[in-house]
């Protein structure tokens, strides 16, 4: 009796462990199909507004799990001197490591290409939901990626401490 129940535990326990893992890694994500315009945008120094920006090669994911959990990867010809002089760069950008089966993002060669000056950030948007900004970064060779990353604002009320006087009030009082 007492081996049936040791094979009954450790079984139900490997059950739980690979369905953990799938919905960590696989269930909760979606493919986002490019909508063709507006997949791509980054924070102009002019008017403050996100503006598009020309890319191919789009790929990206997303969950409604979580507001940090998108995305994405692209190509663009524009250089990194022309976006430099045009769009908001973005300060203490870092890279969230996405699932291993999408490869196209690398989160640790992303980290370490801005580290190293040859990738650049950018705001994409400011709080694209309250606390969290899209993140947009181009390496020298044309490829991009962009992820959600927590804001200044977003570290401090996620905390569950008092809203900073610098930032907004979160919506519903949050």
């Amino acid at each position: 009796m007492g081996k049936f129940l040791a094979a009954a535990i450790l079984l139900t326990a490997l059950v739980a462990g690979v369905a953990l893992y799938y919905l960590q890694v696989y269930a909760f994500y979606d493919e986002v199909p490019a909508n063709g315009r507006d997949d791509v945008q980054m924070t102009s120094l002019v008017s403050g507004q996100p503006e598009a920006i020309l890319y191919d090669d789009f790929r990206a994911i997303d969950s409604d799990s979580s507001p940090i959990r998108y995305r994405a990867c692209f190509s663009t010809g524009a250089s990194q001197a022309m976006l430099s002089e045009t769009y908001v760069a973005y300060e203490k950008a870092e890279p969230r490591v996405a699932p291993g089966w999408f490869d196209c993002f690398d989160a640790e060669a992303i980290g370490a290409a801005l580290e190293q000056g040859s990738a650049l950030a950018f705001l994409g948007e400011k709080d694209i939901e309250y606390g969290i900004d899209r993140v947009v970064a181009v390496t020298e060779n044309g490829r991009g990626y962009v992820w959600h990353q927590i804001n200044h604002c977003g570290e401090v009320v996620f905390d569950g401490q008092p809203v900073p006087e610098d930032c907004p009030e979160p919506p519903n009082g949050n």
